[in-house]
């Protein structure tokens, strides 16, 4: 199938970027800054990148409002990479042996914490996987152990469309975050986790570079066998260059922080991403075809995972739907169903499109 036209992509990773950054970067792509070549094709060492890299580390900064206290580290590997640099590097804080605690609300949590029982004890101090990972288990059946090194959950799981409304109170243990999917969507404390953590595929540009934000503090605190790119001091002493990072998707992610910042930040972004989830939730609730299943206070405002009641009509709502410009909407193997990612970038104009094609498609069926 092919279109004369931008469609409405509502994938989950990697998710539709906005336009005006894709027309930059295409304008950019032969001559950029008048040195005759691409910023693909410089030194990642070069004066003209090196002004590239500290752009973009100021601009998160200012977006995110992240004090001199942590450290910006864009690395490679993605969340998976981090499912093991987390504990490597982290573990060897809990003073009877390298464990952490693991709050499972999803697939990815879940892989997290399958991933650290390799470097140590994981301990499970929740999990919704008996509710089919719907909801969030209240904070009252938490089982925090007395000795963890940190406590890891995910703050929006992309595949069941779960999002912790707010950041949990786990006490003085530090908190790591995976905001893979929920990075500037909205206003965080960065104050209230030691390290936040995600790629960049989903809200910012591009994959292909992780951002580790991490308080300084708890750098050199490594395990032995911790490899070199997995060793967050050895990545912040290097300006995250121990090897060659990946230049263009750091470009382009720093294009993504001058439109959020053009946009009027965080703040606004918030709003309008709560907008396009309560006008698709809406349609949803009042729906006889389509349901939401996921537990309200807990719904994601980036992943809106939902069913068609009759699943025969599956395949024919995911052909007419492509058909109409309103693609990837298909949900994870794991999980089922559909899902509509609408990430920073998403316009409006595009959930009120899909909610029209949902509504006609209910009268037809």
């Amino acid at each position: 199938m092919t279109f004369d036209r931008r469609i409405f992509n509502f994938a989950a990773g990697p998710a539709t970027l906005p336009e005006e950054v894709l027309k930059q970067a295409a304008d950019e792509m032969l001559n950029w800054r008048g040195l005759g070549t691409s910023v693909m094709e410089i030194s990642h060492r070069s004066k003209e990148f090196m002004e590239v890299y500290e752009e973009v580390i100021q601009d998160l900064r200012t977006l995110m409002n992240i004090p001199d206290s942590y450290e910006i580290l864009l690395l490679q590997g993605g969340g998976l990479g981090q499912n093991a640099a987390i504990p490597m590097n982290l573990m060897p804080l809990a003073k009877n042996g390298p464990q952490a605690d693991f709050l499972v609300t999803g697939v990815w949590s879940e892989k997290s914490f399958k991933e650290a029982q390799k470097y140590g004890t994981a301990n499970l101090a929740a999990s919704s996987a008996t509710e089919k990972f719907n909801t969030i288990p209240a904070r009252s059946t938490w089982k925090l152990s007395s000795d963890a090194a940190y406590v890891h959950y995910c703050a929006n799981e992309t595949i069941g469309g779960v999002e912790f409304p707010d950041v949990p109170d786990v006490g003085d243990v530090p908190l790591v975050a995976d905001i893979s999917s929920n990075i500037l969507s909205k206003e965080m404390d960065v104050n209230q986790c030691a390290v936040w953590f995600g790629g960049a595929q989903k809200n910012i540009g591009p994959s292909g570079v992780t951002i580790v934000i991490v308080r300084k503090d708890l750098l050199g605190k490594s395990m032995p066998i911790t490899p070199t790119i997995w060793d967050w001091s050895v990545q912040a002493n290097t300006q995250s260059m121990i090897n060659t990072p990946p230049t263009f998707s750091i470009y382009m992610a720093g294009l993504g922080f001058k439109w959020l910042l053009k946009q009027g930040g965080v703040k606004v972004i918030e709003k309008r991403n709560q907008e396009k989830a309560d006008l698709l939730y809406s349609f949803l609730d009042q729906s006889s075809l389509y349901e939401n299943r996921v537990t309200k206070e807990y719904r994601s405002r980036m992943n809106v995972t939902f069913f068609l009641k009759d699943e025969n009509l599956n395949a024919e709502f995911l052909a007419q739907s492509n058909a109409a410009g309103l693609v990837a909407l298909r949900g994870h193997k794991a999980a089922g169903g559909m899902r509509a990612s609408i990430y920073n970038a998403m316009p409006i104009e595009g959930v009120k499109a899909l909610v029209e094609f949902m509504r006609d498609f209910e009268r037809r069926a």
